[in-house]
Order: structure tokens, then C-alpha cells, then sequence
């Protein structure tokens, strides 16, 4: 692994690590649905730098949990984030037009 591929890895995993930590600080904190959709799509997306991470290094291989070629663990944990904002933004969307 190059040099340049480590500093890519180990900030994704800083970052991601921070995001995730005052996720869960926001988490003990709110209990508004969009706010605990933001937090889930954000632990998952960590989970993802996480696999990815240890995919990488070797220690975790995606090609068991496949059908017909595709990789469904790494399919759900790439896109999981994506569903759980799009929820939250829709909620927050439609409590806002509707108050």
C-alpha cells in the first residue's frame, strides 16, 4: 500500500470517526425522528469506511456474502447512508409544510 493510499484511509477513518462520535453525542440528546434518521445513515456510512478499510488490508473479504457476482453487504453499507438521509430530509420536508 502506497504512502499516499494510507493518508486516504487514515483520514476517512478520522473523520469518519469524529462524525460517528458526536453522532452518537447528538443521538443521547435528540429524539426527533430526522435528527435519529441523520445519525443512523451516519453510523452506517462509518461502518462503510470501517469494512472498506479492513477490505483493503485483507482481513475482510465481500466476495461471501454474494449473489450472482454482487457484493450485498458492501451494496447495503454503501447505500444504507443514502436511504437514511433521504428519509430525514423527506421528513423534514414534509413537517415543515405541513405545520
Amino acid at each position: 500500500m502506497l504512502i499516499s493510499d494510507l493518508i486516504m484511509v487514515l483520514s476517512r477513518l478520522l473523520f469518519g470517526a469524529m462524525a460517528t462520535f458526536f453522532a452518537i453525542l447528538l443521538w443521547s440528546k435528540t429524539r426527533d425522528i430526522a435528527w435519529v434518521l441523520v445519525i443512523i445513515g451516519t453510523l452506517i456510512s462509518y461502518a462503510e469506511i470501517v469494512f472498506i478499510t479492513l477490505e483493503k488490508f485483507g482481513l475482510v473479504g465481500s466476495e461471501m456474502w454474494q449473489v450472482q457476482g454482487v457484493p450485498i453487504f458492501k451494496l447495503l453499507l454503501v447505500n444504507l447512508p443514502m436511504v437514511f438521509f433521504t428519509a430525514a430530509f423527506i421528513t423534514i420536508v414534509f413537517r415543515k409544510r405541513y405545520r
